[in-house]
């Protein structure tokens, strides 16, 4: 059952590696030369932990969660609990496929090999869409809160100063996109530690003039769950737009060090910290701050803060948010070239998007990137309502939820290709209580896509999403069936 996809892996020391992915050639390297080009393993256990809760720890969380608990009230705390098991099962089959295979291309890859090449290049295309929507608005997001700041100075000023700041990163060295990328996420990781200090004595009643709080806010305006607990099912498409992110990790496989050790460590350590960096600063938001005052308009922490005097920690948030979009912008284009790369090498897409260049870097692939979204910053800049965040939002929900999918089946196939050949004890790292925790990652996915339909402002993103998923399987269906050549596949 091994012999589909033998000849593109190899096996050492219990890891299966693919050939393909190992090695770049470069003809610049003078007469019949060739000089090997690669990705340089220049991640640390350390960069890739942050490099996944800054990809989910943007201005999504502290301006979306707003959203959610407008429509779900304090029931949004069971909604981001749902959430976060959706992660550890996506986070847990990722796992055992990047220590595995610790390709730079990731789940495109897998979901070549273990599913179908078509899929692969819908779920490819459809998760750069991902990036592609998400990191412009993560950038004007920026800009609106610099323009707060400066007001003689425009948003659209602002957001290309982001863009220019973001392109130059993700051109360096991967190691200085790591290292910066740390300190990033590490400031988003302190200021959430920080409110939940504030929250827990706001709610004891040390801070601010209410005395003890206990349950008379949470319980104040319709209960725990006013709207019912049918709006925690709802909200789960904008929940995963929260979370995404994580599966960077993933796609940062092929340029981290050792990957065996680093990549189960990363995971493990991830799903707690998110874990508690959701779901306690939420739980303490509903018991300081009314439900029904919560909007996109504003951080609900910084508003939260501020109604018990405390203006200069509202102000901070402030910051926060700008570091969180300038974090998840660059942790978003860093994911989106390389899901660019990963098409390009894998034949769908132009060959030129997969070429390194002397540093390691897909620079044409991140170029590109970068041009896509420099028209969603523009395009965005031109009506930033709160309809068209709601509508990015769900846009984005929809193609990584796509892609986390893409991963747990990918995953599913894997390990029973695995098991039919003899070799499940290869492998360093599992997924636990396979196959139920696999299922469940895949159809509570499915269910919260489904139930998109059933919103009105989240219906009318799978009017982009669903096109944009099926049509790049129909053009590589139609390549492969009418090309008289193959589809080349990791060839320049």
């Amino acid at each position: 059952m091994l012999k589909k996809y033998s000849k593109s892996i190899y096996k050492q020391g219990g890891f299966f590696y693919d050939k393909a992915s190992a090695l770049q050639k470069d003809n610049k390297g003078g007469k019949g030369m060739q000089q090997e080009r690669t990705m340089v393993r220049g991640l640390k256990s350390r960069h890739l932990q942050m490099i996944a809760l800054g990809g989910i720890i943007g201005s999504g969380y502290f301006l979306g969660t707003g959203y959610v608990l407008s429509k779900a009230g304090p029931a949004a705390i069971f909604s981001y609990l749902l959430g976060g098991l959706i992660v550890l099962a996506v986070m847990f089959c990722l796992g055992e496929l990047a220590v595995a295979r610790p390709v730079a291309s990731s789940f495109v890859t897998y979901a070549k090999e273990y599913i179908s090449p078509s899929w692969a290049c819908g779920v490819g295309w459809c998760y750069w869409l991902t990036w592609v929507t998400y990191v412009p608005s993560e950038m004007i997001a920026g800009g609106i809160i610099m323009n707060n700041f400066f007001p003689d100075i425009s948003t659209m000023w602002w957001a290309v100063l982001f863009g220019l700041l973001i392109t130059f990163i993700n051109l360096s060295y991967v190691k200085t996109f790591g290292e910066l990328e740390f300190w990033l996420a590490l400031i988003k990781v302190a200021a959430l530690v920080l409110f939940v200090v504030l929250g827990c004595l706001i709610l004891l009643g040390l801070v601010g003039s209410e005395g003890f709080l206990g349950s008379s806010v949470l319980l104040s305006s319709g209960g725990v769950a006013p709207n019912g607990y049918w709006a925690v099912f709802l909200t789960m498409v904008i929940i995963l737009v929260n979370f995404q992110g994580s599966e960077i990790i993933g796609l940062a496989a092929g340029e981290s060090q050792d990957p065996a050790k680093s990549i189960p460590m990363a995971i493990k350590n991830i799903v707690w910290r998110i874990l508690s960096l959701y779901i306690i600063p939420l739980g303490l938001l509903v018991t300081i701050y009314p439900w029904d005052k919560a909007s996109l308009e504003e951080s609900v922490f910084a508003a939260a803060l501020s109604a018990y005097d405390l203006e200069w920690a509202g102000a901070l948030f402030s910051f926060v948010v700008l570091t969180a979009a300038i974090s998840c912008s660059n942790s978003g284009l860093y994911g989106c070239s390389r899901a660019l790369y990963a098409l390009a090498r894998e034949g769908m897409a132009p060959a030129w998007l997969g070429r390194l260049s002397d540093k390691g870097v897909p620079q044409n692939a991140t170029v590109m990137s970068v041009m896509a979204c420099w028209i969603g910053v523009v395009a965005y800049s031109l009506d930033a309502s709160e309809t068209i965040y709601t509508y990015l939002l769900a846009l984005s929900g929809f193609s990584g939820a796509v892609a986390w999918i893409s991963i747990c089946w990918s995953q599913l196939n894997f390990r029973n290709r695995l098991q039919a050949a003899g070799e499940e004890h290869s492998l360093r790292f599992k997924v636990p209580l396979f196959p139920y925790v696999t299922y469940f990652g895949i159809w509570v996915q499915v269910g919260c896509l489904l139930v998109m339909a059933l919103v009105d402002e989240l219906r009318n993103a799978l009017f982009i999403g669903v096109p944009f998923l099926i049509l790049p399987i129909l053009w590589y269906k139609a390549r492969r069936h009418w090309c008289r050549t193959p589809v080349l596949e990791g060839n320049d």
